[in-house]
């Protein structure tokens, strides 16, 4: 709900600090790679109850998140393959810290994380799914731009994830609460994100469909294909 806002605001701030890694050669994926390898340390830091260290683990992560976008943007570097890459184990890291919160306390968080766990894929699947079909249909991303991929509005998304993840760490004696209110939220963006995709797409093969039977539609399409033949 809050990226829209939030990411205009942090992407200028990224620029020297693009402009200085692109002089030192090093490239996106990189760094979605080794801040994917210093995002998981969190787990065991938070098994051991080293709150702290584990948050700043997090944060490290979410900077180089925030980091690798950009330095593909700027270095003309941005593909499919970088994208994929990010997008997954962004989704790995997700995954991972709830599990470092059940480890730390498997009686007291197991189930609540499990919980939290189990909306956080229908988060992602629902955004996901519909990611591959607005590419079908070639829909615009006017909200997320520099995303590489259609991304689906919902009330839980990168920016509340990580301000929840915060607040596990500073107040770890709360998680199973936490993680259930915000389980609910997540149920919110799983509802309207099935119910606003499904809708959006029925209307995209609706129109497809009108066009295709448009005889205005298929009398240009024959005219062309003559046009094509008689230059040939």
């Amino acid at each position: 709900m809050l990226d829209k806002y939030i990411t205009p605001v942090i992407k200028p701030l990224l620029t020297p600090v693009v402009s200085l890694l692109h002089k030192r050669n090093i490239t996106a994926d990189q760094l979605t790679f080794y801040g994917f390898l210093v995002g998981m340390l969190a787990v065991p830091l938070l098994a051991f109850q080293l709150w702290y260290w584990a948050l700043t683990a997090i944060v490290i992560n979410r900077i180089l998140d925030g980091l690798d976008g950009a330095l593909a943007r700027y270095a003309n570097q941005s593909s499919s393959a970088g994208g994929f890459l990010d997008i997954t184990l962004d989704f790995l890291f997700y995954a991972a810290i709830p599990l470092g919160f059940i480890f730390a306390d498997p009686e007291l968080n197991s189930i609540a994380g499990s919980i939290l766990l189990a909306t956080f894929i229908g988060t992602g699947s629902s955004f996901l799914a519909f990611a591959i079909a607005a590419e079908k249909f070639k829909i615009d991303k006017p909200q997320f731009k520099y995303k590489s991929f259609y991304y689906l509005n919902g009330l839980t998304e990168g920016t509340e994830t990580i301000a929840l993840f915060i607040a596990f760490c500073i107040w770890p004696g709360s998680f199973h609460w936490l993680a259930l209110i915000f389980s609910f939220a997540c149920m919110i963006t799983i509802f309207t994100r099935i119910h606003g995709g499904y809708n959006t797409l029925k209307e995209q093969e609706a129109s497809l469909n009108s066009n295709t039977a448009d005889p205005e539609v298929l009398h240009t399409d024959i005219v062309t294909d003559k046009e094509v033949k008689n230059d040939k």
